[in-house]
Parts: C-alpha cells; structure tokens; sequence
C-alpha cells in the first residue's frame, strides 16, 4: 500500500462504518483524524495511528477551526471521508422542516464543509481521495425516508461534480453506496420502526435485513475494504462513481 504517514480524516468515526474505515487506513500506515460530537466517544478508540477531535459538521465555523487545527498537528489531509449522516426515516406528510433541515445540515452540508476545508490543504499536495459515504437511498428512492433519500442523492451529486472539476488531476472522488449495515443505527431504527408499527423488535429487524438482496446485514469492515481499495494502488481511474454494497442488484 502507498497510505505510510498520509493524513486521513473521516468525520463520523467514533462507531460503525466511520471507525471500520479509520482502522483499516491506520492498520496500513496512514495518520487518522476521527471526528464527532462526543470526545468521550473518540477517545475510547483512539490510539494505534488514530487521534479524536469533536467537531459538529453543521457549524461552519467548527469546522473550519478543527479541520485547520488538524492540519497543523499533523499535516495537509490527503485522504477525506464524509461520513458523519442521520439514518432515520419518516413519512413525508409527518417530516418537520426542522427535522428536513437537521438531515441535511449533516447529511449534506456536513459534506460539503468537511471536503471544502479538507480540499484547502490536499490541493497542496500531488495526491488526494475523498470518499463519501452515501447509500442505495443515494440511487434508488427509499420507501419511507423522502428526506434521508434526497439528502444522498444530493451527496452523490456533489461527489460527481467534484469529480468532474478535478478530472485530470491526481484527487478522486467516489462515492460508497451500502444498503443496510450491521451498526448502532440498525439498533436505534429497529427500535423506531417497532415503536411506529407495533411489530417487536425481530420482525422490524427483519424488514431491514429483508432490503438487502443477500438477506444478511452487511458488515462494516465491507465498507472499509472497498475505502482501503479507492485509496490503493489500482484505482486511481476509479472517479466520480457510485460503488453499491448490497448483496446484489439494486
């Protein structure tokens, strides 16, 4: 691998998918930046290549403070995972335009800054990846979750267009579509969808894992793997595509 002593930075990277992918990148060598809200939560699986910052990607001015900050400390980041977002779904004609905006306030937004100032120091460099984590709701509608459903969709548009102001240059952008991932936020819905329907909590599990065409949660370290790979030798031709993990077509 060539990652030894680049900077990754992965919002979102205290659990689930986020953490998966920061210790895969530090396990080959590359210096981890996680953020979230909660340092507590960071600093529970800090060590080994990889240093916790909280930082809420809705405020601007938080990000740019601790992303700059990061960059001091440990140098231009070169490899960019948007990864912080809100899986929860809700009928439309039940959708708050409080709750429509705090989804995209992180799902989108989020993004947005997060490349935006990580992009500030990688275009010093000769070598750059940004990764989003988006998901099948970024490239099919949803059932259930208008909201979530646009934001991704919007967050697969912002990575092609990317990809298309850098074409030619050493920086790629994709996006990491996964269907339904075997995290904390597996446990949070199943909670919902049983308080929402009244079925108990195997039969809503179920309903999860029955939208996965191989019929099995997906498991983080996947998601991880398919990070590792758009960040190795081999996929620096891999641009402003949509790289669906979901047991099978979608």
């Amino acid at each position: 691998m060539t990652l030894q002593g680049k900077h990754a930075l992965i919002t979102g990277g205290g659990t689930g998918i986020g953490l998966a992918i920061a210790q895969a990148l530090a396990a080959e060598g590359a210096i981890v930046t996680i953020t979230g809200r909660r340092q507590d939560v960071l600093d529970a699986v800090a060590g080994d290549g990889i240093t916790g910052m909280a930082m809420d990607v809705r405020d601007e001015a938080d990000v740019c403070a601790r992303i700059a900050q990061a960059v001091d400390a440990r140098g231009p980041v070169q490899i960019c995972v948007a990864n912080a977002g809100i899986a929860e779904g809700r009928a439309v004609h039940k959708t708050t335009l409080e709750f429509w905006r705090n989804m995209m306030a992180t799902n989108l937004d989020g993004a947005f800054l997060t490349i935006r100032e990580c992009l500030g120091s990688m275009r010093q460099t000769e070598w750059g990846r940004v990764l989003t984590i988006a998901s099948i709701a970024g490239v099919r509608g949803l059932p259930g979750a208008a909201c979530y459903t646009a934001s991704k969709h919007g967050l697969i548009g912002l990575t092609r267009a990317l990809s298309e102001d850098y074409v030619g240059k050493p920086y790629t952008f994709n996006a990491i579509c996964p269907a339904y991932v075997d995290t904390p936020i597996i446990t949070r819905n199943t909670d919902s969808i049983a308080q929402r329907t009244g079925l108990d909590t195997d039969a809503a599990r179920d309903m999860m894992v029955n939208m996965n065409r191989h019929k099995r949660l997906i498991a983080p370290e996947e998601i991880a793997a398919t990070a590792l790979w758009l960040c190795g030798p081999g996929a620096q031709s891999v641009n402003g595509q949509t790289i669906e993990i979901a047991g099978g077509q979608i």
